[in-house]
């Protein structure tokens, strides 16, 4: 493999999408050959990353940002993130903007939802995995989005959530409250939050 591909992986963190090697004017045929001999492995569809980089903390999040850059892990995958739940999330839980086509990804089995601007934009933190910028939301913009999705996740799952939260971080509840504004659920939530005090 020549220095200029190795040049063109490692700019994009050892991993790259068939769309961006087209880009750089790499041909299918060659990402293809490289992964026929061994030199890349695939991740996901149109996903490629170096074989000779350490094995990836977390395939599937890395996957997602990749194949899907507008993508934020959200729910119960964000809280996973978090280590505020007890929850195994059975799929990635991610967030999109309304006008944004989803992604069309056979594994891993996402569950995608739409979000608003306002309620999409903010909140968002990038995670550094293995190379490769993760979007998920903080925490706090993360128990807002809890409570709005209370019935699809569960209450059981939001209260111990904000249990959780109260012993391993440092309580903001104006952060809290705000991010609850953005999502419309500041009327739901502040007796929750009173309550905990």
């Amino acid at each position: 493999m020549n220095d200029k591909i190795k040049t063109l992986f490692s700019e994009h963190g050892g991993q790259l999408r068939m769309r961006d090697a087209l880009n750089a004017g790499m041909s299918r045929y060659m990402l293809y050959n490289l992964y026929e001999k061994g030199f890349v492995e695939r991740i996901a569809r149109g996903v490629y990353r170096l074989a000779d980089l350490p094995p990836i903390s977390e395939p599937d999040f890395m996957a997602i940002s990749t194949r899907c850059p507008k993508a934020v892990l959200c729910l119960i995958s964000a809280l996973s993130l978090h280590e505020i739940t007890t929850e195994i999330p059975r799929q990635i839980f991610i967030a999109l903007p309304r006008d944004t086509r989803a992604p069309t990804m056979k594994y891993p089995p996402l569950s995608i939802h739409k979000f608003s601007e306002p309620a999409y934009s903010e909140g968002i933190e990038v995670r550094d995995m293995d190379g490769v910028g993760v979007k998920v939301y903080c925490v706090e913009k993360t128990l807002a989005d809890c409570f709005k999705y209370r019935n699809k996740i569960g209450m059981d799952v939001v209260l111990e959530a904000l249990k959780f939260y109260r012993e391993r971080y440092r309580f903001d509840g104006n952060k809290i409250m705000h991010y609850a504004k953005v999502c419309r659920v500041d009327n739901i939530m502040r007796p929750y939050l009173e309550a905990t005090l």
